[in-house]
């Protein structure tokens, strides 16, 4: 086995390394750390490398909390101090704006954080064999649990009540995964994936072990709104974060007309309500633009419109004040960007999740635009994702 130094982390949780002139990629390892690790070629030039023995830790190594750390795939980061998980995204950040998207952003990137455990509000659980859990890493075997330190109380305690109901008989051996969603009190259980339809009746047995459990939509309070949220509508998953996330992209904006792309359930729309005289929120999920209505529904200054982002955008004549962008790790896309660029916001902020395509629209955005400001919040400790909020203005 090849022992080689640890260059830096690379987004996706990886430590990047260098043996005999090829790249070599390796979990659970940090910067400046000697490992000795096994190694298979993906393709010319890249090396894949696993099961590390770490031959001289860096000082930033911690112990893990969690037994399941490095078996489980939910987590990649809890070798690290926690201050030194958010340097390293920083670094991350940076280094992915540069390197796919050309931009040299030297102004400081303010981290915005809270407590880096017991923070998800939503979890996906899957099973097999009479047993629950997550995916392992890198398989879609089953890694099974009755634990999860990153999982608010609510759900932890169902973890472990589930973790026993499926060896009972009534449960249903055709029932595949389960996504839980909590507001920190109700419960909502949302089938993801079954081989056949599951009857009422499991929801009403579950009942009987699972406090909270609700039988529909739930409630979240949150950014001194109040949200009504389905099972299959979108909600930001960490109950520490919420408010400080709207903060940082609503910040100081005012005028008369913002959109908001990919408005969910509006966590967007109806805090800018309360400061742009006309707000359109633009959402394609059914159940979310249901929630969306509902939830705007005392607003006369909404208007949730059902449509994707780039149907909408191309049919649009008018510059909003504001325009905020909240979209899936896929980004806004060619067709969106050159559609932004057309109508010419006064501002643009975009909510990203993924730096990689970040990069990609910031790099088109940027041709008249500028970035006004760029700030990281880390919504997902203990794992490689984060979330970046970037301002830019024409």
């Amino acid at each position: 086995m090849p022992e080689v130094t640890i260059e830096k982390l690379v987004y996706g949780g990886d430590g990047l390394a260098r043996a005999d002139g090829q790249v070599v990629l390796a979990p659970y390892v940090l910067p400046g750390e000697r490992v000795s690790v096994q190694t298979a070629r993906v393709k010319n030039g890249l090396l894949r490398g696993s099961a590390p023995e770490i031959l001289a830790p860096s000082a930033e190594r911690v112990t893990p909390r969690c037994e399941y750390f490095g078996t489980c795939g939910g987590c990649q980061y809890q070798h690290a101090a926690y201050e030194y998980q958010l340097s390293q995204k920083t670094a991350i950040l940076r280094e992915t704006l540069q390197r796919l998207g050309g931009i040299e952003y030297g102004d400081e990137i303010p981290v915005i954080s809270a407590e880096p455990w017991f923070y998800r509000n939503r979890i996906q659980l899957h099973f097999a064999r009479g047993q629950s859990g997550f995916r392992k890493a890198s398989s879609h075997d089953l890694c099974a649990i009755d634990h999860c330190y990153i999982s608010a109380p609510v759900l932890v305690e169902a973890i472990a009540r589930i973790a026993e109901a499926v060896k009972r008989p009534e449960w249903p051996n055709f029932l595949r995964s389960l996504e839980l969603f909590t507001n920190g009190t109700d419960l909502q259980l949302n089938v993801l994936e079954s081989d056949r339809p599951v009857a009422a009746r499991f929801f009403s047995w579950c009942a009987g072990f699972l406090p909270g459990l609700a039988s529909g939509a739930i409630e979240y309070e949150a950014a001194a709104h109040r949200f009504r949220i389905s099972g299959g509508s979108f909600f930001q998953v960490n109950r520490f974060l919420i408010d400080p996330l709207v903060e940082e992209a609503v910040r100081d904006a005012q005028g008369e007309f913002a959109v908001d792309l990919y408005a969910g359930v509006g966590l967007f729309s109806l805090p800018l309500a309360s400061r742009f005289k006309r707000v359109e929120g633009i959402e394609r999920g059914n159940s979310a633009v249901r929630d969306l209505e509902f939830n705007a529904r005392e607003r006369e200054n909404i208007r949730a419109v059902r449509s994707s982002a780039e149907s909408y955008l191309t049919t649009q004549d008018t510059a909003p004040d504001l325009l905020i962008a909240d979209p899936p790790r896929a980004g806004l896309g060619a067709k969106a960007t050159e559609a932004i660029l057309r109508l010419r916001p006064k501002q643009v902020t975009i909510v990203s999740c993924d730096p990689a395509t970040l990069a990609r629209d910031a790099h088109s955005l940027v041709s008249a635009y500028r970035i006004r400001r760029v700030a990281l919040i880390d919504l997902f400790p203990q794992t490689y994702h984060f979330e970046t909020v970037m301002h830019f203005e024409r």
